[in-house]
């Protein structure tokens, strides 16, 4: 018979892959929404002036969103909100989400008056080399400080997912960019009917950006009503359980958006590059973050406050069992999604974007830096558990150094690699970095928490890496067959030949998997037959 503690350990990977299941759910229509938002972009602006324009200014919110929203006052709450929650004092607790809620909107505001007046400043030092345009400069300053504003909306829905994650609802925040995706496909339609202009085209494009922020908020507030935050009662804008949270805040600020700083040390360095390099990392990044946003991401939201649960319980054993669980699972789906993105990527770029001012040469371009974004897939994925695993002890202090010593592995391996290979060098570098970071975090989680099973991790990673390459051979005999060489390929004959290459890939990958018992099979094929009968 199981004890209490198996008991408890297998509840906790049950919750943390149903939680993950419908995180991933809801990001994979997330992420359709936003293919179709990139296609439009693509044709509408191509790889010109108005496209390096937006996407470098649309860098500069994102990355805040990550800094002050998702990636440190979210993720440093969370742990401290599930305590106050455990506590047995709901009440109090409740407190302590409002008066996160208000005092993120109060320093939030303050950074969006800020960026507003300093953009010209923010722009030089982003992207240095739109300087030598001064047209293209003025317009990237333009569409900054339309956006800037987005950071308040889009930090406080990431405050909200971490509340109502914590209360158990996944749903809401995981569907919710779905809406800014159509906010901004809608943007481009409606300002189109009136300009032919791209200038006017994209200032309507950063105006749909703050549309699509308002809908995301407004979609949380009634999920928060309904599970208790009464955000509009009278009430002070700080709780005691905020110092903590002050505490565990700074360190997270580099630690938690590792990526996103480098995807814009990326765009720095892209700026001094042919015009266009900066669109081009742009949508090869946009392809890696669909399997990144599905699987990675969701696995780390679903963890954090199973993990946050059993910190709080000084349950370390049970942690090194759902980390382990959380780990194996993400790389049994990201290191095939890996080689499928490897194999597939000429195809999969000219089915999405080659049309309108996306030519041949941009969509080979897109290609190449999609290969080297790619290869780090598995890296990007697994820094997240490992960070979430941080974070939930409470250890904001060792991500952060290990990220302030990948950032500047990025920086090196990116000047020294975007001579030779332009672009391309940059999006390795990004990579590596991302390698690094994360054999820096496992060795110091190994130290911290011995109880984990690394040795059922790295046969795990073993077995997967023989099926994917299985799994390749099949996709390329496929692809060989269905998908011709020839640029001019038609998109239905393209369709067809990745929607087979990805249906045959998967009927090879799984039936390895099957054949070496993997356990990650069984709980993928049990994710998969509960939402079949859902539906």
């Amino acid at each position: 018979m199981k004890s209490n503690a198996d008991r408890q350990t297998t509840s906790e990977n049950r919750k943390v892959t149903r939680a993950a299941g419908v995180v991933g759910a809801a990001t994979l229509l997330s992420r359709i929404f936003g293919y179709v938002r990139d296609m439009v972009l693509a044709s509408f602006f191509g790889a010109g002036m108005a496209a390096d324009a937006f996407i470098a200014a649309f860098r500069i919110p994102n990355l805040l969103r990550r800094l002050f929203g998702e990636g440190s006052l979210s993720i440093a709450f969370v742990p401290v909100f599930t305590e106050a929650m455990a506590s047995g004092d709901r009440d109090d607790g409740l407190r302590l989400a409002v008066s996160a809620l208000k005092l993120l909107l109060v320093c939030l505001s303050v950074v969006a008056v800020v960026g507003v007046v300093v953009a010209p400043a923010i722009i030089q030092l982003v992207a240095p080399g739109f300087a030598h345009t001064p047209e293209k400069m003025a317009l990237t300053v333009i569409l900054t400080r339309i956006m800037f504003p987005y950071v308040i909306l889009i930090g406080l829905v990431a405050l909200c997912m971490g509340i109502l994650n914590v209360m158990g609802h996944f749903a809401a925040p995981a569907v919710a960019p779905v809406l800014l995706n159509l906010a901004m496909i809608g943007a481009v339609f409606a300002v189109s009917r009136f300009s032919d202009s791209q200038t006017v085209r994209v200032v309507g494009l950063a105006g749909g950006v703050l549309v699509g922020g308002v809908m995301q908020l407004a979609l949380q507030i009634p999920f928060l009503v309904k599970h208790g935050v009464r955000f509009w009662k009278p009430s002070g804008i700080w709780h005691p359980g905020m110092k903590k949270v002050g505490i565990l805040m700074l360190p997270t600020i580099f630690g938690a958006a590792v990526y996103q700083i480098n995807i814009l040390v990326g765009t720095l360095l892209a700026s001094l590059l042919p015009e266009g390099s900066v669109s081009y990392l742009y949508y090869a990044d946009r392809l890696v973050q669909f399997p990144l946003g599905i699987f990675a991401q969701a696995a780390a939201t679903a963890v954090l406050p199973s993990l946050s649960r059993q910190a709080v319980n000084g349950d370390h054993v049970g942690m090194g069992d759902t980390f382990g669980h959380a780990m194996s699972l993400v790389l049994f789906i990201t290191i095939p999604a890996m080689v499928g993105l490897v194999v597939l990527r000429d195809p999969i770029v000219a089915l999405l974007f080659k049309r309108g001012a996306f030519d041949a040469l941009t969509t080979r371009l897109t290609s190449d830096a999609l290969l080297y974004y790619a290869l780090g897939l598995w890296a990007f994925s697994a820094v997240r558990i490992v960070v979430s695993t941080f974070y939930a002890l409470q250890d904001t202090r060792t991500p952060v150094k290990c990220a302030t010593i990948a950032i500047a592995a990025n920086i090196l391996f990116g000047m020294a690699l975007m001579g030779p290979m332009k672009h391309c060098g940059l999006a390795l570098a990004t990579s590596l970095a991302s390698m690094v970071n994360l054999v820096l975090l496992v060795v110091v989680l190994r130290k911290k928490l011995g109880v984990i099973r690394w040795r059922l991790i790295f046969f795990t990673c073993l077995k997967t890496l023989v099926a994917s390459g299985i799994m390749a051979l099949g996709v390329m005999m496929i692809c060989h067959i269905l998908i011709p060489f020839e640029n001019g390929a038609g998109w239905l004959r393209l369709l067809a030949g990745i929607s087979a290459g990805v249906v045959g890939g998967s009927v090879v990958f799984f039936a390895a998997a099957r054949m070496m018992r993997m356990p990650e099979w069984q709980i993928v094929r049990g994710v998969l037959k509960r939402s079949w009968k859902r539906s």
